[in-house]
């Protein structure tokens, strides 16, 4: 999905996904994908051990971590969390957690500071498992609420 930009509001960048097989991947691709199994294995403790063990730069590894993962891991339940920046209206809030719960988004978290200048800054973290649509789907309705200025994923697991 694209960068949506309305003005004030841009719906951050979401990543599209694909099924490739490992026999056309660059090596330092293949060489991230062992070296996370590494580490989450728990046979090396260290991402300098990681590298090291599989033959790969830090930097390459850096570069490539966080798009590359099993498809067993692409697959399972996420948790993501947003950033939102809402204007300071009665109602706002209320509607973007509507609207997550409409689309069976589970809210694990909601953090909400003090608003300035007619703006607040809410982060929300929610599990997507069981959720009726996808991610993207859910922060292009995100950016439709009125109210809502701007919209950027900071984090998944």
């Amino acid at each position: 999905m694209a960068e949506i930009d309305r003005g004030d509001l841009v719906v951050g960048k979401t990543n599209d996904f694909l099924i490739v097989s490992k026999n056309i991947l660059p090596e330092a691709i293949l060489k991230t994908a062992k070296a996370k199994e590494l580490l989450v294995k728990g046979d090396v403790y260290t991402i300098n051990d990681a590298v090291e063990r599989v033959g790969l730069s830090r930097s390459a590894y850096y570069k490539y971590k966080d798009g590359v993962f099993p498809f067993y891991e692409a697959s399972r339940e996420k948790i993501i969390t947003i950033s939102l920046i809402l204007e300071n209206k009665a109602g706002v809030l209320s509607h973007v957690l509507n609207f997550i719960a409409s689309v069976k988004g589970n809210v694990l978290t909601i953090n909400q500071g003090i608003p300035l200048q007619g703006i607040a800054n809410v982060s929300v973290s929610l599990e997507t498992a069981g959720m009726a649509d996808t991610p993207e789907n859910l922060l292009s309705g995100l950016g439709e609420i009125n109210g809502v200025r701007k919209i950027e994923v900071i984090g998944q697991t």
